[in-house]
């Protein structure tokens, strides 16, 4: 019993953790399928043990809880999850249990129940999205929010009204809608519209999606509309919340009448074997179809039947899903080689003695990190269990041991990059191992170079990832430094390059000379520095000079013992990740090379310094008073909006976060001031309501002149 009860904790925290990075931070770490089979073995360790269960069990709950940056909404029906189903008995068991239960309550009577056929279901593919619930009244969308925790979910209206297929007014339909109505369906992206997405995220380099489901889901919680409106996404309509009176099947045409957008893969069938035929049909027509499932669900067509059934604690007992079965093979790990990634990653792959897996031929998997080969007690030489996790990545589930031959190979990590020969690290509090080459790394050196001419970096318009590749190629750029030395003659050597082509580039490089510290240091692409960190840090050391020259071991300890301003935010990973970048000569030497190319950035005093830091609770007057430099706009939050008449909205941007500022997309109470150019829309009438001070682009550059705001 105490066995169980340690394997119990252990998966109701194992779980928990991935629910959690599944659906808040929309970064999934297991395929579902491992999920899966966890859960289900905690839910036959509680049905054998039921004083196992505890109120915090995910069998005891729907979702996780919704982030806190979107608006919580409480659902007027809660949004339950399905029960899975596997295997063929499972169905079967399913269609058997329903029987019973509409027996019992008296729906049927025993001649009916034992009928195979007597219940009619509707059979419906299992996007694999996010759900989420449409509130229309009087036919008007009024609210949108996703699942949540099946309580209370997050408000997206401001996103979902961005979604074209999504009707912002119901249609009439040959049935008049009800008053209210809520919806009940999936946002989803399509695979074509995935794959478009990943390459845009890649060629200005930014990050990638897992898959559509994780890309969808992240397009949806953003706070700014405008940008949800750039990304592809898709709705079905699965259910209301409102009994139509004339079955499920019949209320997704209601649905579609209405002008939501449903899927017409359904079918109506009859019993168990109905359900099993749909499957079928389904797995072979899987591939074909364009966006993701993970398999179908089975609902009681009846809604009168549905009401009879009710719900158990966590879902309903008239629907199930019938999940897709991950694919697993055995073979023989011939090697494990090191892959290295554009961020420098090292990654374990397993190099496998051809074997057919999920209608492919798998000869290469991943092994994730040096701590998963340790825990799956991973051997060259081994007989391995190989799965298509999420039917998509092959991976190494688990070795045989009771295959395993007289003599195998152990793995060791190496300390050395196998690309470039840098020094391989691996922090205290991660799983993965590195290289530090950075630009000196071929591997790494063509995502370094996207990421330094990228947008929110040093900006270098037009240079994509099919320029790159040929500029590495032609051995014309090897770091940032080779853009500001390409000549039109060079440029016109490669493929596809014209004249006007050619030119255009040089002038986006020329632009590019001009750039300021806080791009600079983003786009350097220094471990756990991001942007706003780099604008930060910008803002706190005043110049290049004084972040090389900083010893952040000293500056660590001092933050530790609460000796420090300004640098609220910047933690021991970054200081630790400072320390390591700007103590490699070679990264030195690539500041150091900019610089003679002609590259500048404006530098300003340091906001601090480490030998006259006041105590911990010091204002703004004690930091004047030690001769610290405040800048002249700390602390005020400004919204652009309009077209200004000289800068660009980045460039402005750039300008108020420079001396101190703050920018925000939207307008709120804590809005210092609107800086507006014409056509200011909908902000500027928000500010006024607000009583918001509204500036111009003038009056900024007067206000930075005399140092101080207005």
């Amino acid at each position: 019993m105490s066995a169980a009860r340690q394997r119990a904790q252990w998966l109701r925290e194992t779980l928990a953790r991935w629910s959690y990075q599944y659906h808040t931070l929309d970064e999934p770490s297991v395929p579902d399928a491992q999920y899966d089979q966890a859960y289900r073995e905690l839910q036959a360790l509680e049905a054998e043990h039921p004083d196992l269960i505890t109120p915090d069990s995910p069998t005891q709950r729907v979702g996780e809880k919704p982030v806190e940056f979107l608006k919580q909404v409480p659902h007027a029906t809660p949004m339950l999850s399905l029960g899975n189903g596997f295997e063929d008995q499972d169905i079967e068991q399913f269609d058997a249990r329903v029987r019973d239960w509409l027996l019992k309550a008296g729906v049927l009577n025993a001649a009916q129940a034992a009928d195979p056929l007597v219940v009619l279901y509707c059979a419906e593919l299992k996007y694999d999205g996010l759900a989420v619930t449409l509130r229309y009244e009087n036919g008007l969308l009024v609210q949108a929010a996703t699942r949540g925790d099946g309580s209370t979910g997050e408000d997206v209206t401001h996103n979902v009204r961005t979604i074209e297929v999504v009707p912002l007014r119901l249609l009439p339909g040959e049935r008049p809608h009800p008053e209210v109505l809520e919806v009940r369906g999936e946002v989803l992206m399509f695979n074509a519209d995935f794959e478009r997405l990943n390459q845009q995220q890649a060629e200005r380099g930014d990050k990638l999606f897992v898959n559509p489901r994780n890309a969808a889901a992240g397009s949806l919680r953003q706070l700014d509309p405008a940008l949800t409106a750039r990304r592809p996404l898709r709705f079905f309509a699965y259910g209301a919340n409102t009994k139509l009176g004339h079955g499920q099947f019949a209320m997704l045409d209601d649905l579609r009448g209405w002008g939501l957008p449903v899927s017409p893969r359904r079918a109506l069938v009859q019993g168990a074997a109905g359900l099993l035929d749909f499957y079928r049909q389904i797995q072979v027509e899987r591939k074909r179809l364009p966006f993701e499932i993970d398999g179908v669900v089975y609902k009681v067509n009846n809604e009168a039947w549905q009401d009879a059934l009710g719900f158990v604690a966590r879902a309903p007992r008239f629907a199930i899903a019938h999940k897709f079965p991950p694919q697993e093979v055995m073979t023989r790990l011939l090697d494990i080689e090191i892959q290295v990634g554009r961020t420098g990653a090292l990654t374990p792959v397993a190099r496998l003695d051809p074997v057919f897996v999920g209608g492919t031929t798998v000869s290469n998997a991943t092994l994730h990190n040096e701590d998963e080969i340790r825990r799956k007690d991973v051997h060259v030489g081994d007989m391995v269990v190989v799965r298509r996790a999420g039917d998509v990545i092959p991976e190494v589930v688990r070795a045989v041991a009771e295959f395993r031959p007289a003599q195998v190979t152990s793995f060791v990590m190496p300390t050395a990059c196998p690309v470039c020969g840098s020094e391989v690290v691996r922090e205290a509090n991660e799983a993965v191992a590195r290289c530090t080459g950075g630009f000196v790394c071929m591997a790494q050196r063509k995502q370094g170079l996207l990421h330094f001419a990228q947008r929110r970096a040093v900006m270098i318009d037009g240079l994509g990832e099919k320029l790159v590749d040929q500029l590495i190629e032609a051995n014309l750029v090897k770091a940032p430094a080779d853009f500001f030395t390409l000549s039109v003659e060079a440029l016109l050597r490669l493929e596809r390059m014209g004249q006007k082509s050619a030119e255009n580039l040089l002038a986006a490089i020329q632009a590019a000379r001009s750039t300021t510290l806080a791009r600079l240091v983003f786009g350097l692409g220094i471990r756990h520095v991001g942007e706003e960190t780099a604008r930060q840090l910008a803002l706190a050391f005043g110049s290049m000079k004084a972040l090389r020259e900083q010893d952040y071991t000293v500056l660590a300890q001092a933050k530790e013992a609460g000796q420090t301003q300004g640098l609220e935010g910047i933690g021991p990973e970054i200081l630790a990740s400072l320390q390591s970048y700007f103590s490699d000569p070679r990264q030195c030497k690539l500041i150091d090379d900019l610089r003679e190319v002609g590259v500048t950035w404006p530098e300003h005093e340091a906001r601090w310094k480490l030998e006259t830091l006041t105590q911990e609770n010091a204002d703004v007057d004690d930091l004047v008073q030690t001769g610290m430099a405040i800048p002249p706009l700390q602390g005020l939050s400004f919204v652009i909006t309009g077209t200004l008449p000289e800068l660009s909205r980045d460039q402005a941007a750039d300008l108020i976060r420079a001396h101190g500022g703050q920018v925000s997309s939207a307008v709120s109470k804590k809005t210092a001031y609107l800086l507006a150019g014409e056509a200011a829309g909908s902000k500027l009438a928000k500010a006024q309501e607000l009583g918001v001070k509204v500036i111009d682009e003038a009056a900024l550059r007067e206000m930075l002149a005399q140092g101080k705001p207005d």
